[in-house]
């Protein structure tokens, strides 16, 4: 955990310089050209160092049906993603092994996984994923994805007279099961935190929000949520607030510097300026919103106001993909088109600066992680800059934003441990992971989804679709 980089190439305000960094005991000790050696000599020589990219929300159980989920909007793709979600601890944990390896061959040292449990093993599937990101050495902040409403009460009423299912499990029993897990696995020294994670105000009552941000101050921990995913989220906030789903989280005090919320795409202006205010952070997911038809998120009106912005890529059977490199090219050009202002466009310096330093404010971890700074943790990423998709030489920055590039990351460290050498994961097998996934998988068609029968023609009728 200690070396030296010799004349790598890092960014500066609007520049470039040639330069050494040197990594003591996990955090950046110094940054100058021409640096005493300590430690190993890594040869940094037409590289590009940066700050590692955070995948800011993921449901890493998702990998086993990429790409097997209809073409259906988000209320629909969920009620066939529940007939067929994996039930096999040993799957949950391959899935975030694949996770961790995907995020990190595309320039991410941390993911927040918000975490899908297994019905009745909820603690043994925390542990599984627990102990795929240690095994990796990624830095995880696993959100134990968590509800106490059944899938129908997420859809608006409309006119109709809904009644739905009691949820299987208590809102005391869930809340005492995130304690659970908090005492359990939250090691944010060891590189794995828990965050309270109510899944939205679509399936969580406020008795369920009001727990997390209890346990949240109390063990002091990041909270994280879908927020307004899509217009039938909004729809069923007025329903059951009779104000927008913002405005009710602020009066609830869900909303703080430590908030992270998924998606965000249907706000309003009022909504714009309490996330603002509340130094709450967006997570812009645009692969999924696009995959799932939910809309285009208000990004340059976000960044205009001041709130705080970043990347995820959402669910491997949403996106249907890990790559962050590709959600944050999409999640910056996407938004040239909602306005003709070009001077409010996303350059991709600012797009890196939101992938890394906005995730790390949205964890409460600006003063450590996000940036390559004197005392700053050693989670980097050093990228080939000799790689045929990263050439010929213009813009290092641009290239890797704008271009598509394939292989290019050459090592990543977390907490100055070395995980990627060479273009290669060197605390796993890969190629073992790679024929398990395969193995205990099947090429599949489309299957009949039970709950989308159900749903359907109510989904319709509610947002206006002809039957």
């Amino acid at each position: 955990m200690t070396f030296t980089i010799q004349n790598v190439l890092i960014a500066t305000d609007d520049d470039y310089i040639t330069t050494d960094v040197q990594i003591v005991d996990g955090k950046i000790a110094a940054i100058a050209p021409n640096l005493d050696v300590v430690g190993t000599t890594i040869d940094g020589k037409h590289k590009l160092l940066l700050p590692g990219f955070v995948n800011a929300h993921t449901h890493s159980s998702e990998m086993w049906q990429r790409g097997g989920i209809s073409v259906f909007p988000l209320e629909l793709w969920l009620a066939e993603l529940y007939d067929s979600a994996p039930v096999d601890i040993e799957k949950v944990y391959l899935s975030a092994l694949g996770t961790a390896v995907e995020t990190l061959l595309s320039g991410g040292t941390s993911v927040v996984d918000h975490l899908v449990l297994i019905p009745g093993e909820e603690l043994e599937t925390i542990a599984s994923a627990v102990r795929a990101y240690k095994e990796v050495g990624i830095r995880a902040f696993i959100a134990p994805l968590i509800q106490d409403e059944s899938l129908t009460a997420g859809l608006p009423s409309g006119e109709s007279t809904q009644t739905h299912e009691p949820f299987f499990r208590s809102t005391s029993d869930t809340l005492e099961l995130v304690e659970e897990a908090v005492r359990r696995f939250h090691r944010p020294d060891e590189g794995i935190s828990i965050l309270v994670a109510p899944t939205g105000i679509q399936l969580c009552t406020d008795a369920l929000f009001e727990g997390c941000i209890e346990l949240s101050d109390r063990y002091n921990l990041c909270r994280h949520s879908h927020l307004l995913e899509t217009k039938a989220q909004e729809k069923l906030a007025q329903e059951k607030y009779g104000c927008t789903a913002v405005t009710h989280l602020q009066r609830i005090g869900f909303l703080s510097d430590r908030t992270s919320l998924a998606h965000c795409v249907w706000l309003n202006d009022a909504d714009i300026t309490i996330l603002a205010e509340t130094q709450s952070t967006v997570v812009h997911n645009p692969l999924s919103n696009l995959r799932l038809g939910s809309g285009i998120a208000p990004i340059l009106k976000y960044r205009q106001a001041g709130v705080n912005v970043t990347f995820g890529c959402d669910g491997a059977s949403s996106n249907d993909s890990q790559d962050l490199l590709e959600a944050i090219k999409i999640g910056s050009i996407l938004h040239n088109v909602t306005d003709f202002d070009y001077r409010y466009w996303i350059s991709p310096r600012q797009a890196i600066e939101m992938a890394s330093l906005g995730a790390a404010k949205g964890l409460n971890l600006a003063d450590k992680l996000g940036s390559i700074g004197i005392g700053k943790q050693a989670d980097l990423v050093l990228y080939d800059l000799t790689n045929l998709s990263l050439i010929p030489r213009t813009d290092p920055i641009a290239l890797l934003v704008l271009g598509r590039p394939t292989n290019v990351v050459d090592s990543a460290w977390v907490n100055g441990k070395q995980i990627i050498a060479n273009g290669q994961v060197t605390t796993i097998n890969v190629d073992k992971l790679r024929e398990e996934l395969f193995n205990l998988s099947e090429w599949v068609t489309k299957r009949p989804s039970e709950t989308v029968a159900q749903f359907e023609l109510h989904y319709r009728t509610v947002m206006g679709l002809s039957e």
